[in-house]
Protein backbone atom coordinates (compact mmCIF):
# COMPACT_ATOMS: atom_id res chain seq x y z
CA UNK A 1 0.00 0.00 0.00
CA UNK A 2 1.51 3.21 -0.51
CA UNK A 3 2.02 5.89 2.20
CA UNK A 4 -0.32 8.09 1.20
CA UNK A 5 -3.41 5.72 0.92
CA UNK A 6 -2.02 4.19 3.99
CA UNK A 7 -2.45 7.69 5.74
CA UNK A 8 -5.67 8.05 3.88
CA UNK A 9 -7.30 4.95 5.39
CA UNK A 10 -5.47 5.60 8.78
CA UNK A 11 -7.11 9.26 9.11
CA UNK A 12 -10.46 7.72 7.65
CA UNK A 13 -10.85 5.56 10.69
CA UNK A 14 -9.92 7.76 12.94
CA UNK A 15 -12.29 10.10 11.65
CA UNK A 16 -14.86 8.09 12.27
CA UNK A 17 -13.97 6.98 15.76
CA UNK A 18 -13.45 10.46 16.33
CA UNK A 19 -17.37 11.02 15.11
CA UNK A 20 -18.39 8.15 17.37
CA UNK A 21 -20.64 8.66 20.72
CA UNK A 22 -18.51 9.41 23.74
CA UNK A 23 -18.91 7.34 27.09
CA UNK A 24 -20.66 10.30 28.31
CA UNK A 25 -22.89 10.16 25.47
CA UNK A 26 -23.38 6.45 25.96
CA UNK A 27 -24.15 6.97 29.50
CA UNK A 28 -26.43 9.48 29.14
CA UNK A 29 -28.79 7.60 26.62
CA UNK A 30 -28.71 4.59 28.78
CA UNK A 31 -30.39 6.44 31.71
CA UNK A 32 -32.62 7.83 29.48
CA UNK A 33 -33.90 4.67 28.29
CA UNK A 34 -33.79 3.37 32.25
CA UNK A 35 -35.88 6.57 32.96
CA UNK A 36 -38.16 6.38 29.91
CA UNK A 37 -38.46 2.66 31.03
CA UNK A 38 -39.76 3.67 34.36
CA UNK A 39 -42.00 6.28 33.14
CA UNK A 40 -44.39 3.71 30.97
CA UNK A 41 -44.21 0.98 33.94
CA UNK A 42 -45.43 3.92 36.14
CA UNK A 43 -48.15 4.46 33.29
CA UNK A 44 -49.44 1.33 33.18
CA UNK A 45 -52.62 1.04 35.41
CA UNK A 46 -51.81 -1.96 38.03
CA UNK A 47 -53.87 -4.18 40.24
CA UNK A 48 -53.23 -4.70 43.59
CA UNK A 49 -54.62 -7.36 46.09
CA UNK A 50 -55.37 -5.88 49.84
CA UNK A 51 -53.17 -7.62 52.73
CA UNK A 52 -55.69 -8.29 54.99
CA UNK A 53 -53.03 -8.08 57.81
CA UNK A 54 -52.06 -4.96 57.25
CA UNK A 55 -55.11 -3.29 56.16
CA UNK A 56 -58.07 -1.98 58.06
CA UNK A 57 -61.50 0.27 58.06
CA UNK A 58 -61.73 2.23 61.28
CA UNK A 59 -65.58 3.15 62.28
CA UNK A 60 -66.72 5.95 64.86
CA UNK A 61 -70.74 6.25 65.65
CA UNK A 62 -71.55 8.94 68.21
CA UNK A 63 -74.29 9.20 70.90
CA UNK A 64 -74.90 13.01 70.59
CA UNK A 65 -73.94 14.54 73.98
CA UNK A 66 -72.75 11.71 75.62
CA UNK A 67 -69.94 9.59 74.01
CA UNK A 68 -68.15 7.89 70.62
CA UNK A 69 -67.71 4.75 70.25
CA UNK A 70 -65.01 3.28 68.15
CA UNK A 71 -62.72 0.53 66.54
CA UNK A 72 -61.98 -1.64 63.38
CA UNK A 73 -63.25 -3.70 61.16
CA UNK A 74 -61.46 -6.55 58.44
CA UNK A 75 -61.48 -5.74 54.77
CA UNK A 76 -60.43 -7.84 51.80
CA UNK A 77 -60.30 -6.76 48.27
CA UNK A 78 -58.11 -4.99 45.62
CA UNK A 79 -57.73 -1.97 43.92
CA UNK A 80 -56.41 -0.31 40.81
CA UNK A 81 -54.21 2.56 40.42
CA UNK A 82 -52.25 4.39 37.60
CA UNK A 83 -49.00 5.54 39.11
CA UNK A 84 -49.90 7.24 42.77
CA UNK A 85 -53.77 7.51 41.38
CA UNK A 86 -56.30 5.42 42.31
CA UNK A 87 -58.61 4.48 39.43
CA UNK A 88 -61.22 1.51 40.84
CA UNK A 89 -61.90 -0.98 43.51
CA UNK A 90 -63.84 -3.52 44.84
CA UNK A 91 -64.31 -4.02 48.64
CA UNK A 92 -65.44 -6.53 51.37
CA UNK A 93 -65.77 -5.94 55.05
CA UNK A 94 -66.55 -8.51 57.12
CA UNK A 95 -69.08 -7.34 59.77
CA UNK A 96 -68.59 -9.96 62.04
CA UNK A 97 -65.04 -8.61 62.78
CA UNK A 98 -66.04 -5.82 64.22
CA UNK A 99 -64.23 -4.61 67.24
CA UNK A 100 -65.01 -1.77 69.53
CA UNK A 101 -61.32 0.11 70.72
CA UNK A 102 -62.90 3.09 73.00
CA UNK A 103 -62.93 2.80 76.77
CA UNK A 104 -66.33 4.12 77.69
CA UNK A 105 -67.90 0.69 78.73
CA UNK A 106 -68.84 -0.30 81.92
CA UNK A 107 -66.80 -2.76 83.90
CA UNK A 108 -67.03 -6.52 82.68
CA UNK A 109 -70.00 -8.55 84.55
CA UNK A 110 -72.24 -5.32 84.76
CA UNK A 111 -75.67 -5.47 84.00
CA UNK A 112 -75.75 -2.73 81.11
CA UNK A 113 -73.31 -0.68 78.95
CA UNK A 114 -70.31 -3.18 79.03
CA UNK A 115 -67.73 -3.74 75.61
CA UNK A 116 -69.40 -7.32 75.06
CA UNK A 117 -73.24 -6.05 75.01
CA UNK A 118 -72.08 -3.28 72.59
CA UNK A 119 -70.93 -5.71 70.06
CA UNK A 120 -73.73 -8.07 70.90
CA UNK A 121 -76.13 -4.95 69.79
CA UNK A 122 -74.31 -4.17 66.69
CA UNK A 123 -74.52 -7.45 65.18
CA UNK A 124 -78.31 -7.97 66.39
CA UNK A 125 -81.07 -6.84 63.63
CA UNK A 126 -81.28 -3.71 65.32
CA UNK A 127 -77.68 -2.61 63.50
CA UNK A 128 -76.21 -4.52 60.72
CA UNK A 129 -78.25 -8.43 61.54
CA UNK A 130 -74.58 -10.06 60.81
CA UNK A 131 -76.30 -13.57 60.91
CA UNK A 132 -78.33 -12.41 57.94
CA UNK A 133 -75.65 -10.23 56.10
CA UNK A 134 -72.16 -11.09 57.39
CA UNK A 135 -70.47 -8.67 54.98
CA UNK A 136 -70.64 -5.16 53.60
CA UNK A 137 -69.40 -4.17 50.10
CA UNK A 138 -68.22 -1.19 48.39
CA UNK A 139 -67.16 -1.06 44.34
CA UNK A 140 -66.07 1.83 42.82
CA UNK A 141 -68.09 3.12 40.13
CA UNK A 142 -66.20 6.63 38.84
CA UNK A 143 -62.72 8.68 40.37
CA UNK A 144 -62.28 12.07 39.90
CA UNK A 145 -59.62 14.12 41.92
CA UNK A 146 -58.93 12.39 45.33
CA UNK A 147 -62.38 11.46 45.94
CA UNK A 148 -64.05 8.05 44.63
CA UNK A 149 -68.17 7.52 44.06
CA UNK A 150 -69.05 3.84 44.30
CA UNK A 151 -71.90 1.51 45.24
CA UNK A 152 -71.96 0.85 48.93
CA UNK A 153 -74.37 -2.25 50.12
CA UNK A 154 -75.62 -2.71 53.65
CA UNK A 155 -78.17 -5.03 54.91
CA UNK A 156 -78.41 -6.22 50.88
CA UNK A 157 -79.61 -2.58 50.37
CA UNK A 158 -77.60 -0.54 48.29
CA UNK A 159 -76.98 3.31 47.73
CA UNK A 160 -74.53 5.17 45.77
CA UNK A 161 -71.61 6.94 48.36
CA UNK A 162 -68.30 8.86 48.27
CA UNK A 163 -64.47 8.50 49.46
CA UNK A 164 -62.98 11.41 50.20
CA UNK A 165 -59.75 12.65 50.91
CA UNK A 166 -57.97 9.78 48.92
CA UNK A 167 -54.18 9.26 49.48
CA UNK A 168 -51.98 7.00 46.98
CA UNK A 169 -48.48 6.07 47.12
CA UNK A 170 -47.22 3.03 45.05
CA UNK A 171 -43.46 1.68 44.91
CA UNK A 172 -41.53 -1.18 44.19
CA UNK A 173 -44.76 -3.25 43.58
CA UNK A 174 -46.60 -1.89 47.11
CA UNK A 175 -49.48 0.41 47.56
CA UNK A 176 -51.10 2.09 50.29
CA UNK A 177 -54.32 4.24 49.98
CA UNK A 178 -56.30 5.79 52.44
CA UNK A 179 -59.87 7.62 52.57
CA UNK A 180 -63.18 8.75 54.37
CA UNK A 181 -66.30 7.40 53.76
CA UNK A 182 -69.52 8.97 55.85
CA UNK A 183 -72.65 7.36 55.38
CA UNK A 184 -76.12 7.45 56.64
CA UNK A 185 -77.50 4.09 58.55
CA UNK A 186 -80.72 5.05 58.44
CA UNK A 187 -80.79 4.27 53.88
CA UNK A 188 -79.26 0.64 55.38
CA UNK A 189 -82.36 -0.51 57.55
CA UNK A 190 -79.85 0.37 60.23
CA UNK A 191 -82.51 2.17 62.39
CA UNK A 192 -81.89 1.81 66.30
CA UNK A 193 -82.48 4.49 68.58
CA UNK A 194 -82.20 4.92 72.49
CA UNK A 195 -85.40 6.04 73.19
CA UNK A 196 -84.06 9.01 75.39
CA UNK A 197 -84.52 12.90 74.64
CA UNK A 198 -80.91 13.63 75.66
CA UNK A 199 -79.13 10.70 74.04
CA UNK A 200 -79.41 10.99 70.05
CA UNK A 201 -77.19 7.99 67.93
CA UNK A 202 -76.15 10.03 65.20
CA UNK A 203 -77.56 8.69 61.50
CA UNK A 204 -73.77 9.04 60.21
CA UNK A 205 -71.29 6.20 60.48
CA UNK A 206 -67.99 7.61 59.93
CA UNK A 207 -65.58 5.20 58.52
CA UNK A 208 -61.64 5.98 57.68
CA UNK A 209 -60.01 3.33 55.36
CA UNK A 210 -56.58 2.38 55.68
CA UNK A 211 -55.45 -0.58 53.08
CA UNK A 212 -52.42 -1.97 52.18
CA UNK A 213 -52.15 -3.69 48.74
CA UNK A 214 -49.26 -6.04 46.50
CA UNK A 215 -49.17 -5.78 42.67
CA UNK A 216 -50.38 -8.92 40.79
Amino acid sequence: MKPFVALTAVAAVMSIVACGPSEAEIAAEKNKREADSLAALAAMEHTYMIDGAASKVDWKGTMLGIKSHYGTVAVAGSFTAKANTLTGGEFKVDLKSITALDTNYAPDGSKQGTRAMLLGHLASADFFAVDSFPTATFKVTAVEGNSATGDLTVRGKTNSEKVTDISLTAENGMAKATGKLVFDRQKYGVKWSSGHKDAVLNDNIELTIELTGKAQ
